[in-house]
């Protein structure tokens, strides 16, 4: 495991947000068909930009080669609310993705809207912890082959948003956060998850998002995004208007 931030991390850039999609989606496809000692577990995204994405892991050519039965999806974070809710991040993807592929149900983690939002938290934790086989995390065995970032304009990236007591968790891999800035309870991936990851990659498009891309790259601590690392590899997968001037 190498272990890299924002800063050392491999920049991409691609002509549009198409074609960085697209490399991302056939990158994807070659980790999840190249490793066969166990699951691929993914963590994807909410949001906009990622949707194109997964709208083309379920058509072909992916949808007939992605080897569904052994990959395991979470989620990165979600709005605490009923998965059939418009700002769902889970259903989101449930309509995109995995309504449209062959994948179990069994292997699709969503994150539990019952009980509490704290009640949820620990819930989810104690998922993965029994996906992962152990109550901590241990150097040099990840928990994600891949955990898809994106990337706010205030430099948040999950629901890791700025100002907010979940930025200094460093226990729980599951944890709560109530942004000012943004509607709705979250439920988020706490910085040693996220860490926990062979690859961590950040799929960024816009020209809205450029001056924070760079910010972040520079590890500017008013943006949580700053302080993700990957046990592994970091990747900016970025199109041709989020790119700094210097990429």
């Amino acid at each position: 495991m190498t272990g890299q931030n924002t800063r050392t991390g491999k920049v991409s850039v691609f002509a549009d947000k198409a074609a960085a999609s697209r490399h991302l989606a056939d990158w994807l496809l070659q980790e999840a068909l190249a490793k066969q000692n166990g699951p691929f577990s993914i963590a994807l995204s909410g949001g906009s930009t990622p949707q194109l994405l997964y709208s083309m892991m379920a058509s072909e050519p992916y949808a007939s080669r992605f080897p569904w039965a052994r990959m395991q999806f979470f989620l990165g974070d979600d709005r605490f609310l009923a998965h059939d809710h418009a700002d769902s991040n889970s259903g989101m993807l449930h309509r995109l993705l995995f309504s449209r592929v062959p994948v179990s149900a069994e292997n699709v983690h969503l994150i539990p809207t019952a009980d509490t939002a704290e009640e949820a938290a620990k819930a989810y934790e104690a998922e993965m912890k029994a996906f992962y086989g152990a109550d901590t995390l241990q150097p040099g065995r990840p928990l994600f082959d891949v955990n898809l970032l994106g990337l706010g304009s205030d430099g948040h990236t999950a629901s890791l948003f700025p100002g907010q007591p979940v930025l200094k968790e460093q226990t729980a891999w599951v944890s709560t956060c109530v942004p000012p800035v943004a509607p709705y309870t979250r439920l988020t991936m706490t910085y040693p998850a996220i860490d926990a990851s062979r690859h961590v990659i950040f799929l960024v498009e816009g020209a809205s998002k450029r001056e924070t891309v760079a910010k972040v790259r520079a590890q500017d601590p008013a943006c949580p995004a700053s302080a993700i690392t990957a046990m592994g590899e970091l990747t900016w997968v970025l199109d041709r208007d989020a790119a700094p001037a210097d990429q």
